[in-house]
């Protein structure tokens, strides 16, 4: 017995030795009180030297590694490691936490800073990608993470000089951080040329945007901005690990064990040198630490470690008092028993023997082993030392022959762990590696094996890990090694044990039986490698291997506990502190058998509703090839829930409430009920999709919070006035939700999981926001309740467990309730707050109610015999109600019971809707108002107890088990239902809906059925007996037991009802004849069990289902099998078809049908509508016959999980219902299909995303289609080949002068044209003007700003500002990739701000992000760094314009919505799996919104942080089909508008569709706008112009009548993919990549901005002299005739002046790359895709014959340049290789010194030495596409694969050149060209058909 409990008495952490540095830094601080804070191991340390006392911080559950303190220099916060390590912010002062920061980083935090005001924490993890973590810490909330780096981050810092700011740092690396919104963007330090690129391992900031930095070589580098400007070189001789920055300057500290302090401007000071002190506080360092050994007399302890040291500390003083270092590192210690000799075994095999005085002598070594010594002991005589040694031997040695050797055990097979002696000195125990245990007899060391011989030893100490008297400390039922040291105390009968997790255990001694009881006390970090008493037995000292740390415990006893209240419980996030162990259980009473019953209850599910659009999907595509046949059209009637009988008692407590006007809600299955009891009507809450587990009302009883089951269950708030959802909480539990509670305010919520442990989560239900989460308990939470005074404080109570939590920022903390001596850990099964926050009341298991104050038990009260379910409380008092069926009234403390009430039969008044089942109902919840006690009970009933004593039975269902029978009568609206609870139960459906009678039977039921005159009631059982009652009475007529397995159906042959077949699991129909009793006939032939028969109208036929779906026939009465082919079936008229086999209902199956059964289904007797019944809780209605594969259908979830049978009354007004497992019996009413209340519909209608065609377009295809590449993985436009020309080797040239020498100079390499002027060099590129539009695949993106003055728009990566009057443009430039979608803030708070969103890779430096910006001063407002993997396709702002909504482009096409000030993430959620383009926000809403893209439309509602969706239903207009929906616009009331690819719009109210308007336009509306001032629609679409059509069309409010205009474009058709509306004025963009403007009342048309089109932008020239510039084209040098090249091979050349031909010509088949003149014009060169080069004389005329071309070009010709003088023509080719070739012969040029002395004309090569520098480093997959030099001769610009513009300098020979970028450009530059006088560069982008112009900034003089 004694080992069954956990020993009484108590450690508790006295002292801690040791301070972790290594592999940590920065962790050492002075509080504001003076104190200093540290960790070692998991305890955080506050240590005051004026008292030389410690504070301990135990919230942690491993290893600290780093720390920070708050600005004010109270609050600490640290970080551990761990799996899901997390960060605890805890006040120095109180050692409480505040703050726990979890869920977020993974291994571990390596660095903690707060920012300059202490709101907000910065952390970094240890992950792969050390993730930096931005939180608003007393919220506990995130607020921003980004990859930190690929390699390790040393230290991380707010700049405080800047706000918004961070530095970070670390292997050879320096970030500089700017926080944005919810994006935090790095900017990586330039090393240059200032200091070389290492590690820097610590940083300080200063002000003027100055950081300074410690480097690993020891110098300390200055920065300013980005930018490295010097080094202070040699400040250390070696790495500086820490810098600290105050007002007067700054200190560093570093390896070279120096400290040096600097002023403001980092002149130094002076230094401190540590290596010469020897004052300071010291722990052990390095290596593992595992010698203990305690003084036999003092209170002294020996502790020696890896680090070679020994020291010997004082536990009084805590304090070393001598330390000594040996040669080798240290493994164990001893002391004699006399104190004088100290044996110290080290790690090389010798053991060394020292006086223990100050100077320590050595008093000898011997070394006899060559492997560690882990274990030496003396003798209790002193005589003997005992060395065991790690190759399995223990050597005896003599004390006093000055050890000498005089005996050797060597019994062991491993190496020796522990040693003990016996009292005597006779004999000597080991414990080896292996777990075995051996005996020795002394000083020999013969092996012992006689166990008798044993038996009477005592041992001297007990250190042994094996052996009986400590078999308890091993679990039950494992077998591993993991307990490094055990002590026993024989005084306190204590035994404590040390293992490798760190734990310290204290177990009662001797413990004999496995798996004890026991005490546990964390603060090690993992190993705990020794363990022992002090010599007084007062301490216990443990040591850590890997933390280095000595722990020194007060021991407590038993006799002291008594006033040792003050050792409450210590808070801490683990179940860590002195918890017992798990099992303490063993000596409490028996568990009720109902709380037994529900512990056992599974709500996991194989099938979670949430998985079925997945598996849907998977199974179609498994199934694509089958369903080509059209699948049959939906039934028009549908149904309505009328009536739920039943109430969800059995695993549900206090779930029944009054509300606000007096109606009762509760809940069944799926549905929460609102029930009216003055007019007998429900409400329903159908918005959950599974069994609903807990509901609780808000403190205004206006509100409900209800949870389900589910993979992510789901928590619905809702009103129960108008039944809608206000908020949904989800993702934070697992499986289900089993509690809930409001807080007294009513804005927060509690709730309790169904995972392992049990999850707690707060809530700020209206935000939806996770406030904090908790892991609750191993075992089953029953409730959760809030404190009414204090929102952050809440209780918890289940299985042994009652816990007092506390909020924590994100954490909660947890105390367990105290018990003391005053009774066991209960059971508790409910719980209230008193009356003061101090006060809790709970209720127990057994029948009692707790006292609690504060945490403490103060005293218990017998209320109920068994357990206590349900409490309130009320202003004077309490009600409770038990297991015993009696609800009692007790005053305000529980000392005396005022009054009960039993819930008795005899009691029922005579209003009640039903019956009591049996007297005293277990009671599962009670409430109170309206001058009644509400009372639900296990059995599923509802009462309400009259303060007077009458009792009325309201609501009523089955009780536990599943419910299957059901039979509606053939003439009344009755039905009979029969369950596993042993119940027959006739119901009536008409208006009074209540159960009429009730008849207990000896078995379960699984089947009913009346016969036809409705007289008698035939009921089959589950042990194969059936019975006839009379059907008025339920008394027996007849029963037969034929069967031995269950009766699955029982049925009467229609007309007389003269037969009855009896159907049972055994695969057999037995056929009675009803008149005489007798059995005639047996159905066999069926290979498994039956499930469902039906008679046909004669009475002659039965058609059978079974198990293994075989469609039987038998023929009645004799039972012979028949088969009949499939046809003939539909021709047989059945009396019923309850059948879900055969053809006629081949539709019912669903696509998921592996995973889910049909249960029933029931024909109406006009044989138009199927309804079926599933195993995933849906009920289903199809037109019958359902033929073909899927028919279409429409559904309804109210049940949970399966439903069991469904049954039409006799007149098919009503359909019935059965839940199997939620016991529940639902009643519908059928609607016709003419008869629709304008309501909302609360079926789904069935997945329509039917096979029919969407509708096609060409330019929607594409847009479907288009994969966006990203910049970063960008790869060549061109198919080059060949080696990149940094990587091929260079020729040395054949004259390399001597750098002195006389010969003539060198020609210039190119010919300048501006001689006259000084050079001057191009030192910037300005963004000036850019021609392009992105139209092609984005919409709406075109929008006026400032009253119509201003347009903006983007393209490539830009957006930009155009002003109409005067044509100027500004540029947003931020974004780092493509822009995609554009919107702007309609909120007049919110002027001209702009939202953008690009494309890019999750997790890629450019992750896709929206930017929100300020169109005016080009201002970045906010960034969101989305989820949404390859980009961002549509944004919108809400109606505030404080919410943003976007949809990416990932696979699910999330839609998400933000916050966007805050950069705060609401709501996400998957939108469709098609793509979907556009989704906006209604314009007067910040919670509805439309999204519409391919088959798709959906209307969606952003309830608290959920996103709830309806899909648009079509059924309401005559052959409407699901198209695809291309642009969306909304008007007044709840009118949504949506633009179809056929031309088509659809007019929708709420998500009904309401009606169309046929040919809008004539192809695909593309695009739609909403007026806000006058609510007219502007329409936008493809169209051929003709003359009353046009491609923009103005609507009025209800899209009844429009304006048409034309665009002037004059485009064979238009195609318009952006509208906006301003003031007079409609703003166009089109598809081929204008902008125009249309006023309204002329419809003038005025073209703003011009672009190409599609297809990349190859050609670019320049005029000579004149800025403009022509594409595709080669300019003459005079300036009077064009050349273009063309696709097809053949080129033509105009004049310039009139753009007349002058010539054409096409010798070659394919694309003409590039055309030049020759400088004096007699030459046109054009080189082709086709390897060649050819010449044309122009002297000719324009007969263009071809005097030659040039020979043996390796591949396609990229780039010409001509000489100056006309006689040499370079080329550059898609193999890397540049030629050389004379003009007019075209022979190549190979003589290198030749090729040096050429003069060019123009230089646009990318290849050759002169350009080797423009290569960069990165391009493996990307190449440089061109270049161009300047006509000054020494700038080089060139575009390249990744969209960049870079400047050089020219020549650039060196590889790698430096070189300024410019970005803009989607990937692909693909020309670019210096105007003339070098004023502007021009660059065309190939992907954006954009060309850009930029201004050069040239140097100063």
């Amino acid at each position: 017995m004694a080992a069954r409990s956990a020993p009484n008495c108590h450690l508790r952490l006295e002292w801690v030795y040791g301070y972790r540095g290594h592999q940590c830094r920065n962790n050492l601080y002075y509080t504001a009180a003076k104190e200093i804070v540290y960790f070692v191991a998991g305890v955080g340390v506050v240590y005051s030297p004026r008292e030389h006392r410690q504070k301990f911080y135990r919230g942690h559950s491993d290893d600290i590694i780093s720390l920070a303190l708050h600005p004010e220099r109270v609050l600490v916060a640290t970080g551990q490691v761990g799996k899901e390590p997390y960060i605890c912010v805890w006040d120095s002062y109180t050692v409480q936490t505040i703050s726990v920061l979890k869920d977020v980083h993974t291994h571990g935090i390596a660095c903690l800073a707060f920012d300059l005001d202490g709101q907000r924490l910065v952390s970094v993890g240890l992950d792969s990608k050390n993730a930096v973590c931005v939180w608003d810490w007393k919220r506990g909330k995130m607020l921003s993470m980004a990859p930190g780096h690929t390699d390790r981050i040393f230290d991380i810092s707010w700049d405080l000089y800047q706000p918004n700011k961070l530095v970070s740092c670390g292997v050879k690396h320096i970030k500089f951080w700017s926080l944005c919104g919810n994006a935090l963007t790095p900017k990586r330090g330039v090393f240059g040329k200032t200091g070389d690129l290492q590690t820097i391992l610590c940083l300080a900031c200063a002000r003027d945007e100055l950081t300074y930095s410690g480097a690993l070589n020891g110098d300390i580098y200055v920065w300013k901005g980005i930018n490295l400007i010097r080094t202070i070189q040699g400040a250390h001789t070696a790495g500086i690990f820490s810098m600290n920055a105050c007002e007067e300057g700054f200190a560093t500290g570093g390896r070279d064990g120096c400290i040096r302090l600097w002023d403001l401007t980092f002149k130094p000071i002076t230094v401190i040198d540590l290596r010469e002190t020897d004052q300071g506080y010291k722990g052990h360092c390095e290596g593992e630490l595992w010698a203990l050994a305690v003084h036999p007399t003092k209170p002294l302890a020996v502790t020696g470690s890896d680090d070679r040291s020994v020291r010997i500390w004082s536990l009084v003083d805590h304090a070393l008092i001598a330390r000594c270092n040996m040669e080798e590192p240290i493994r164990c210690a001893a002391v004699n028993v006399d104190g004088i000799h100290l044996a110290l075994g080290m790690k090389d095999g010798s053991f060394t023997v020292l006086r223990v005085r100050y100077d320590m002598t050595e008093v000898v070594h011997i070394k006899d082993r060559k492997e560690a010594i882990h274990e030496l002991k003396y003798s209790p005589d002193g005589t003997y030392l005992a060395v065991g040694c790690n190759d399995s031997s223990v050597d005896i040695y003599g004390v006093a022959q000055r050890y000498k050797k005089l005996g050797e055990c060597v019994g062991s097979l491993s190496f020796i762990t522990h040693l003990d002696w016996s009292s005597d000195s006779r004999y000597l125990q080991t414990n080896d590696g292996n777990g075995k245990r051996l005996f020795y007899r002394m000083p020999g060391g013969k092996e012992v094996t006689n166990k008798e011989e044993i038996k009477g030893v005592h041992w001297a100490s007990w250190t042994c890990v094996s052996g009986l008297e400590v078999n308890g400390i091993w679990p039950k039922y494992s077998d591993i090694n993991d307990i490094n040291s055990v002590d026993g105390n024989y005084i306190g009968q204590v035994l404590v044990t040390a293992d490798d997790y760190g734990i310290i255990k204290l177990f009662r001694y001797p413990c004999l039986r496995k798996g004890a009881k026991f005490k546990k006390y964390i603060g090690h970090s993992a190993h705990v490698t020794n363990v022992r008493w002090s010599h007084d037995y007062q301490w216990v000292i443990s040591i850590g291997g890997a933390d280095h740390s000595v722990f020194q415990w007060k021991f407590i006893p038993e006799r002291k506990l008594k006033d040792a209240l003050h050792i409450a419980p210590q808070e801490s996030l683990a179940d860590s502190n002195s918890d017992e162990s798990d099992s303490d259980m063993s000596d409490v009473p028996e568990l009720d058998s109902e709380i037994e019953q529900e512990t056992q209850l599974t709500y996991r599910r194989q099938v979670y509703k949430e998985d079925l659009p997945q598996l849907k999907e998977q199974y179609k595509e498994k199934q694509k090839s089958g369903t080509s046949k059209r699948r049959e059209k939906a039934p028009g009637n549908s149904i309505r829930l009328h009536f739920v009988h039943g109430y969800r008692g059995y695993d549900c407590r206090s779930n029944l409430f009054y509300t606000q006007i007096g109606e009762i809600v509760y809940h069944v299955a799926a549905v929460g009920v609102i029930y009216n009891r003055q007019q007998n009507t429900q409400r329903f809450y159908l918005g959950h999709d599974d069994d609903i587990l807990c509901l609780a009302i808000h403190p205004l009883k206006d509100y409900v919070a209800t949870g389900q089951v589910g993979r992510d269950p789901s928590i619905h708030i809702w009103d129960t006035e108008t039944i809608k959802p206000l908020s949904v909480l989800k993702g934070c539990h697992q499986y289900g939700v089993c509690a809930v509670d409001f807080s007294a305010d009513g804005k927060r919520l509690a709730s309790v999981g169904i995972d392992d442990s049990h999850t707690i989560v707060l809530w700020d239900w209206k935000k939806g926001e996770k406030l904090s989460i908790a892991r609750g308990s191993k075992d089953k939470i029953f409730v959760v309740k809030m404190n009414p005074y204090v929102p952050d404080k809440l209780i918890t109570a289940g299985i042994k467990h009652v816990k007092f939590w506390r909020r924590a920022g994100g954490g909660l903390i947890g105390r367990k309730g105290y018990v003391g001596t005053l009774g066991k850990n209960d059971t508790m099964m409910c719980a209230v707050y008193g009356w003061t926050e101090e006060m809790a009341f709970s209720g127990t298991s057994t029948g009692d109610v707790c006292i609690w104050r504060d945490v403490f038990l103060v005293k218990t009260v017998k209320a109920h015999d068994g357990p206590v379910f349900s409490m309130h409380a009320l202003e004077k008092g309490f009600v409770t109600g038990g297991k015993d069926g009696i609800v009692a009234l007790w005053d305000d403390s529980f000392e005396r019971c005022l009054k009960t009430y039993a819930i008795k039969r005899a009691a029922l008044a005579p209003g009640s809707k039903g019956l009591l089942l049996e007297d005293n109902p277990s009671i599962r919840a009670i409430s109170l108002g309206h001058g009644h006690i509400l009372v639900g009970t296990k059995n599923g009933e509802i009462l309400e107890v009259d303060k007077s004593g009458p009792i009325t039975l309201l609501v009523q269902g089955h009780m536990e088990g599943e419910v299957w029978g059901l039979a509606t009568h053939p003439y009344l609206p009755i039905c009979a239902t029969v369950s596993d609870d042993k119940t027959l139960r006739i119901w009536d459906l008409s208006p009074s809906h209540c159960m009429l009678a009730v008849r207990k039977l000896k078995k379960g039921g699984r089947c009913c059925c009346f016969s036809p005159d409705g007289k008698a009631l035939a009921v089959g059982l589950n042990d194969g007996s059936f019975l006839m009652a009379n059907a008025d009475t339920l008394e027996d007529l007849v029963s037969f037991h034929h069967r031995k397995d269950i009766i699955s159906d029982i049925r009467f042959s229609p007309g007389s009802g003269k037969y009855l077949a009896v159907a049972s699991h055994d695969s057999f129909i037995d056929i009675y004849n009803v008149m005489s009793s007798k059995r005639v006939g047996i159905c066999k032939g069926a290979t498994s069990y039956i499930t469902h028969v039906d008679w046909d109208i004669r009475g002659k036929l039965l058609q059978v289902n079974t198990g293994a779906k075989e469609q039987l026939f038998f023929e009645a009465p004799r039972g012979k099998k028949q088969t009949i082919p499939s046809v003939e079936v539909e021709k047989i008229c059945w009396a019923s078809w309850t059948s879900v086999l055969g053809l006629c209902c081949e539709g019912i199956w669903p696509v998921v049908g592996e995973v889910t059964d049909i249960t029933a289904s029931c024909l109406t007797s006009d044989k138009m509508v199927l309804a079926t019944g599933d195993d995933l809780g849906f009920v289903k209605l199809f037109r019958y016959p359902a033929k073909g594969k899927f028919g279409k259908f429409k559904r309804y979830v109210a049940h949970s999980t399966h439903v069991t049978n469904v049954r039409w009354t006799y007149d098919d007004s009503m359909l019935v219902t059965l839940g199997g497992a939620d016991m529940s019996l639902m009643v519908w009413t059928n609607e016709m299909e003419g008869y629709r209340e304008k309501r909302p519909c609360d079926s789904e209608e069935s997945d329509t995303d039917s096979e029919e065609d969407g509708g096609y377009d060409s330019d929607v295809t594409r847009e479907n289609e288009i994969s966006y590449t990203i910049r970063a993985l960008s790869t060549n436009i061109r198919p080059m080949f060949g080696v990149k020309p940094h990587l091929q080797g260079k020729e040395p040239s054949v004259d390399e002068r001597p750098p002195v020498s006389r010969a003539p100079p060198r020609p210039e390499k190119l010919q300048t044209n501006n001689v006259g002027k000084k050079k001057r060099p191009i030192e910037d590129l300005v963004l000036e003007l850019v021609f392009g539009y992105r139209g092609r695949d984005c919409r709406n993106n075109v929008h006026y700003l400032n009253d119509g003055d201003d347009i903006i728009y983007h393209t490539a990566s830009v957006g930009i500002l155009h002003n109409v009057a005067t044509g100027t443009q500004s540029f947003y430039q931020e974004h780092n990739d493509d822009i995609l979608c554009l919107t702007v803030n309609q909120h007049p708070k919110f002027i001209n701000i702009v939202a953008t969103g690009q494309v890019g890779l999750f997790f890629c430096s450019t992750a896709p992000s929206i930017h929100i910006w300020d169109a005016v001063n080009k201002q970045t407002l906010s960034i969101l760094r989305c989820y949404h993997s390859k980009g961002v396709c549509s944004v919108s702002f809400s109606a505030t314009g404080k919410l943003l909504l976007s949809v990416g482009l990932d696979p699910e096409h999330t839609i998400t919505i933000w916050r966007w000030q805050e950069g705060a993430k609401i709501a996400s959620r998957a939108g469709h799996n098609q793509r979907i383009f556009v989704a906006e926000f209604r314009p007067d809403s910040d919670s509805q919104f439309v999204s519409v893209g391919v088959k798709h439309v959906k209307f969606w509602t952003l309830a608290g942080r959920a996103l709830l969706s309806k899909k648009g239903l079509l059924s309401a207009v005559e052959d409407a089909r699901m198209q695809t929906m291309l642009a969306v616009a909304f008007g007044a009331n709840n009118l949504t508008f949506t633009g179809t690819i056929s031309g088509d719009v659809c007019v929708w109210k709420d998500h009904i569709l309401c009606r169309i308007v046929a040919r809008a336009h004539n192809g695909p509306v593309f695009a739609m706008y909403t007026t806000l001032r006058d609510g007219l629609i502007v329409t936008g679409g493809k169209e051929r112009p003709s003359k009353e059509g046009g491609a923009v069309k103005l609507w009025d409010q209800e899209l009844r009548r429009c304006r048409a205009f034309r665009l002037e474009t004059g485009q064979v058709t238009d195609c318009v993919r952006s509208v906006c509306r301003g003031k007079g004025k409609i703003l166009v963009g089109t598809r081929n990549a204008e902008i125009i403007e249309v006023g309204e009342k002329n419809a003038a048309c005025n073209i703003l901005v011009n672009g190409h089109v599609d297809g990349p932008i190859w050609g670019l020239v320049t005029h000579p002299s004149r800025d403009f510039f022509l594409s595709f084209s080669f300019l003459h040098p005079e300036g009077d005739m064009v050349a273009i090249g063309m696709k097809n091979g053949e080129f033509i050349i105009l004049l310039v002046s009139s753009l007349k031909i002058w010539g054409k010509k096409r010798d070659r088949r394919c694309a003409i790359h590039d055309i030049r003149f020759s400088p004096d014009s007699r030459f046109l060169a054009v080189g082709s895709s086709e390897n060649s080069v050819d010449f044309y004389d122009l002297t000719l005329g324009p007969t263009l014959n071809r005097i030659s071309y040039c020979r043996d070009i390796p591949s396609f010709v990229i780039q010409m340049d001509f000489s100056a003088d006309s006689r040499h023509l370079q080329v550059s080719t898609g193999c890397y290789k540049r030629q050389v070739y004379e003009v007019p012969s075209g022979k190549p040029v190979m003589d290198h010194a030749t090729m040096d002395r050429i003069t060019w004309a123009t230089w646009t090569s990318i290849l050759g030495d002169e350009v080797m520098g423009i290569w960069s480093r990165h391009a493996e997959k990307a190449n440089v596409n061109c270049a161009c030099v300047s006509h000054s001769g020494i700038s080089l610009v060139t575009g390249d694969d990744f969209g960049m513009v870079k400047l050089f300098d020219f020549p650039c020979p060196e590889k790698f050149a430096k070189h300024k970028r410019f970005l803009g450009h989607s990937p692909h530059v693909t020309n670019i060209r210096f105007t003339s006088g070098d004023r502007h560069v021009i660059s065309a982008g190939g992907d954006d058909c954009s060309l850009f112009v930029w201004k050069c900034v040239h140097m100063p003089h």
